[in-house]
């Protein structure tokens, strides 16, 4: 069923983007329409088969081999033999801010990605079940739907920064509406953050839940999300700001940022499940 609705959105999501692409173009009359059309089936590919990829280099990820990370291999080949899915690739990030995302299109087309931070902070038994969150994610398929929705947020933020340089014509001899044109502006960066929420919140508590279960100790998953919340906020990350919602903490670039536009739940609340989850073992 999860599998089900997952795919449902990402089809939505993949509907989204050509009739957004579309209705942007169309301010610039018939020909901007088929641009908009084209750009749209364009960016639907690049979507798919290179999200996974464009999140890995936004965070300059390199894949580590079992010999340069023994301990980790062994705890992500554990952890996906307990969920039932094939080892996801392992990367590791040199960004000190302590954070981790999993990626791919599917579980046989996955990758989990830790920072170096959070190698240094968490203890052993925190990595594992900070990894099994990861897992969590990949099992449940919000990989491919979360890192689409973060390239379809850049999309739409880069096109809104272009309508202040392309001049609003009709393609047909008409001339187009500026007012249509300022209203995408203001309007299309709020879009990219309404996708992202849509997405992230729900599914956070989701994985929390399921990544206890499989490390088998849901308290350690409470206590690394405390410390990598506290540390996120001491520490900058270098990324984009449309792939937050990838990440397992809410990523700062400093100061608080407001609730209403955090793609993650409260870690509060979340620290207060897996209390009560590991509760009612």
């Amino acid at each position: 069923m999860v599998r089900f609705v997952n795919n449902l959105k990402t089809t939505i999501l993949l509907a989204a983007i050509i009739g957004l692409a579309m209705g942007i173009g169309s301010i610039w009359g018939t020909r901007g329409l088929l641009v908009g059309f084209a750009f749209g089936g364009i960016m639907n590919i690049v979507a798919f088969f290179f999200s996974d990829k464009i999140a890995l280099a936004t965070m300059g990820a390199r894949q580590v081999s079992p010999a340069e990370a023994p301990e980790l291999h062994r705890m992500v080949e554990a952890l996906s033999a307990r969920a039932g899915i094939p080892v996801p690739r392992v990367y590791a990030s040199p960004q000190q801010a302590p954070n981790a995302f999993a990626t791919g299109r599917s579980p046989s087309h996955a990758a989990v990605c830790v920072t170096t931070g959070l190698l240094q902070l968490l203890s052993p038994a925190e990595v594992r079940a900070v990894l099994a969150h990861e897992i969590a994610h990949i099992k449940h398929r919000d990989t491919l739907i979360s890192t689409i929705a973060a390239t379809v947020a850049g999309a739409i933020t880069m096109v809104a920064y272009m309508a202040w340089f392309i001049p609003v014509r009709g393609g047909d001899g008409q001339g187009g509406n500026p007012l249509a044109s300022l209203f995408l502006i203001l309007v299309a960066p709020i879009a990219a953050t309404i996708i992202q929420l849509a997405i992230s919140r729900s599914r956070e508590y989701a994985a929390d839940h399921r990544g206890g279960e499989l490390h088998g100790e849901p308290l350690d998953l409470a206590h690394a999300l405390v410390k990598l919340d506290g540390y996120a906020r001491r520490i900058p990350m270098r990324f984009s700001r449309t792939h937050e919602n990838m990440y397992i903490v809410q990523p700062f670039s400093g100061g608080r940022a407001a609730s209403l536009f955090s793609t993650h739940p409260p870690t509060a609340k979340r620290v207060a499940a897996l209390e009560a989850q590991a509760q009612g073992r």
